[in-house]
């Protein structure tokens, strides 16, 4: 199949090393991701970036699990040999927080390996996402605008084996500090500005980037924050325009085998019709960019 047969959201690609530059899609994947009871989460895979095969199952909750509905966002990445899912649950009753699941192979299945959601149990977050520095494994992720009314993107110290927080988290900005960001109308605020999808990126200079979503003149969009010291902890400074604009949002980065640089998000941002998408990127001294011509520099 191609990727105009796959209904996905919060696409995330990952490049297994154990295999020649195998690719791994995994999403937001239950027919009604907003609510009802959850089905779990599915991958597929490609040699060449067209052409994949699937759904595999990677992830099915047990009968006590204690999510069964709103299973969004699920990232993977490699740390200590083994394949580390955060994803994003919620349950009546329970705090929406990024729980980390663990497999020993890119498509499952995985199990539970923190005991419930490693972000603060008291706050409504999502779409944590690992950053490793220095040696030292941190999720940046979400605290939502249910609880604030102006979104906020922390950072969280975790253990080494990835199972439990160290400390506290530390706010590194809120959505409003983007120029490009607009408040949406809610009751619950008298203004409220989205965080979403956080996705960190560290460029061949050395820069570190975080890609993140909101909603902006062109609807749900990516933006894109430089830390000024090259560290998680920033200071953060943010683009004055969005990366991506329009219809469409919570992108990440990945490689292709050549080290073509790849913007991955979904459009359009409506359901059943999103899908996973691809466009060249490239680093520039001014920051991100798509890539406007297949001569441009990598």
């Amino acid at each position: 199949m191609h990727l105009d047969d796959i209904h996905i959201r919060d696409p995330f690609v990952l490049d297994s090393p154990e295999s020649e530059h195998r690719y791994w899609l995994f999403g937001s994947t239950d027919d009604n991701i907003w609510s009802g009871p959850a089905t779990g989460f599915d991958t597929y895979w490609s040699d060449d970036l067209e052409n994949w095969t699937g759904p595999i199952a990677a992830f099915r909750p047990s009968d006590d699990f204690w999510s069964h509905t709103q299973y969004w966002a699920p990232e993977v990445h490699i740390h200590n040999g083994a394949f580390h899912m955060f994803a994003t649950f919620t349950a009546e009753g329970r705090r929406r927080g990024t729980q980390v699941l663990r497999a020993d192979r890119p498509e499952g299945p995985y199990l539970p390996w923190s005991d419930g959601p490693v972000t603060p149990h008291d706050w409504e977050c999502l779409d944590g996402t690992l950053h490793v520095e220095d040696g030292t494994p941190y999720l940046v992720f979400c605290h939502e605008w249910k609880d604030v009314g102006d979104g906020e993107i922390h950072v969280l110290e975790l253990s080494p084996d990835l199972r439990r927080a160290v400390g506290q988290p530390r706010m590194l900005f809120r959505a409003s500090s983007a120029p490009w960001t607009l408040s949406i109308p809610r009751p619950e605020f008298p203004e409220v500005f989205v965080t979403d999808g956080p996705s960190m990126h560290r460029a061949a200079d050395g820069r570190l980037f975080m890609l993140w979503s909101s909603w902006g003149d062109g609807g749900y969009a990516v933006g894109v924050a430089t830390s000024a010291t090259g560290s998680v902890q920033g200071p953060w400074t943010q683009s004055e325009q969005p990366l991506w604009p329009t219809d469409g949002g919570h992108g990440m980065i990945f490689a292709d085998a050549e080290g073509q640089l790849f913007l991955t998000l979904h459009t359009p941002n409506r359901t059943p019709d999103e899908r996973a998408a691809f466009f060249p990127l490239v680093e520039t001294a001014e920051g991100l960019r798509l890539r406007e011509n297949p001569s441009e520099d990598r």
